[in-house]
């Protein structure tokens, strides 16, 4: 039976939604693309004149569907090369949904999708329509095709999970900027010294090149290890320069709600760090370089105008 103009604007309507739920369920902006458009087929061939809440079971068709996208995806990432990170979304990006409760804010935001990696499928689901999209447990247990108990005690586990992780206090945006351009200062000092001073006794910083950009396997930990590290990122090289092709611009910007450094060479953008700033320093450095988990990222660059770069790097 085919859609209708207005069976396909009911769909449209509720396409952001789905898609910041997916991306929240996958970390990937192309797999949540792929999981909201199969979610389109399945509607197309459904009756949905008998589909009494349209939201509800296109949220319960796309929830399923990135539940089997998750447990395939735990099985491929066994055999990723090195770390694997989210996918970045940059300032201003409408996958990344409602930002109106704190909740919400901190539910897309690069530590926390993170942490969300060590979540089972069902545990990811149950918080992120609780936590970033308050769905009552009634309706997650229908989506879910479980009990309403049995969701609330999932809820708790992974909010738990989550807390655990995340035991230091962030800082307001203008505090986090401050900070985030004394780094940058720091790391291009030649200096270690001014850098341990930023960090947090047991920061660490990690790279996902995917296999095709040179990124550490294992993550380098505690403020000296990071603060060495980032005092070579960003020692000039030609070497360095040789490897991505030229010395790329590096901006500052927010990326999944927190202070991020982008690196830019010419129109396309070749990495992403997210930056964790707490109130006792930097915690953490997530440095997306795969390209593959950038393309988004460089359309949306590409749309907007940010003025001169910082510095150049290398």
């Amino acid at each position: 039976m085919a859609l209708t103009m207005n069976d396909v604007d009911r769909f449209e309507a509720s396409r952001p939604r789905m898609e910041a739920i997916a991306y929240r369920l996958l970390g990937s902006a192309s797999e949540a693309e792929d999981a909201v458009q199969e979610t389109f087929l399945r509607w197309q061939a459904a009756d949905v004149d008998h589909i009494e809440v349209p939201e509800a079971w296109l949220t319960k068709v796309l929830t399923n569907l990135c539940l089997n996208q998750l447990t395939s995806a735990r099985v491929r990432r066994e055999t990723y090369v090195g770390h694997w990170l989210p996918e970045p979304l940059l300032d201003g990006d409408s996958m990344l949904g409602p930002a109106d409760t704190a909740e919400q804010r901190e539910s897309v935001s690069y530590a926390v999708l993170a942490l969300l990696e060590r979540l089972s499928p069902n545990e990811r689901a149950v918080y992120v329509l609780r936590e970033a999209f308050g769905y009552s447990h009634r309706e997650i247990a229908e989506i879910l095709d479980t009990t309403e108990a049995a969701g609330q005690q999932i809820f708790h586990r992974a909010k738990k999970h989550v807390a655990d992780g995340r035991a230091r206090a962030e800082i307001d945006e203008a505090a986090a900027l401050r900070v985030v351009e004394e780094f940058l200062a720091a790391a291009t000092s030649g200096r270690t010294e001014p850098l341990v001073r930023l960090l947090t006794e047991d920061a660490i910083a990690i790279g996902d090149g995917g296999g095709k950009i040179p990124a550490r396997a294992k993550a380098f930990e505690g403020a000296l290890a990071v603060a060495k590290f980032m005092r070579g990122l960003f020692k000039p090289g030609k070497s360095k320069r040789a490897l991505v092709g030229g010395s790329p611009g590096v901006y500052t910007t927010t990326a999944n709600g927190a202070p991020a450094l982008v690196a830019v060479l010419g129109d396309r953008v070749i990495g992403v760090m997210c930056l964790e700033v707490t109130s006792e320093g930097i915690a953490a450095f997530r440095n997306q370089v795969n390209p593959d988990k950038l393309e988004r990222a460089t359309r949306r660059w590409a749309a907007a105008d940010h003025g001169e770069p910082l510095l150049h790097a290398f």
